[in-house]
């Protein structure tokens, strides 16, 4: 695997990364709101953009990853781990205490990957995806509760 970089986007700049950000999170109007908020990083390998990436500060001394994606031709290459270890690094740079991530019930490979990064989960918000759009599925699961993670930086 390549190198990756994270580059902070100005707010007025981010509307142009909205498809990207929609792939891992399709409720286009909730991205929407978030999406002025937190930093916004893209994600560049070898001069290309290929992802990007969305903190947002919750509370004081925690940063929350609310949008991680990365171009579907080049996933499961270690490009996210890269992302969250260099914002881990930045963020508790910038005196942080801890990082927090939501995932779906049913996204069986985000809830391996953030365990295996030292996120563990600490709560359960149930029904926090019936009111999408449309109803989800992963995994032959129905999409409904946010399982959220937290790991110590």
């Amino acid at each position: 695997m390549s190198s990756i970089t994270i580059i902070a986007i100005a707010k007025e700049a981010r509307e142009e990364h909205l498809p990207l950000l929609i792939e891992a999170d399709p409720n286009e109007a909730l991205v929407k709101e978030y999406l002025h908020h937190g930093d916004l990083f893209i994600i560049k390998r070898e001069q290309r953009i290929i992802g990007v990436s969305l903190f947002t500060f919750p509370k004081p001394r925690t940063v929350e990853l609310k949008n991680i994606a990365i171009k579907s031709t080049i996933r499961n290459q270690g490009y996210g781990k890269a992302v969250i270890q260099q914002a881990t690094d930045l963020y508790k740079q910038r005196g942080y205490q801890e990082m927090i991530v939501g995932t779906a019930n049913s996204s069986i490979d985000n809830i391996a990957f953030y365990q295996k990064l030292g996120f563990r989960l600490v709560d359960i918000e149930p029904d926090f995806f019936i009111n999408y759009p449309m109803p989800l599925y992963e995994n032959g699961i129905p999409t409904r509760d946010r399982l959220i993670f937290v790991k110590r930086i």
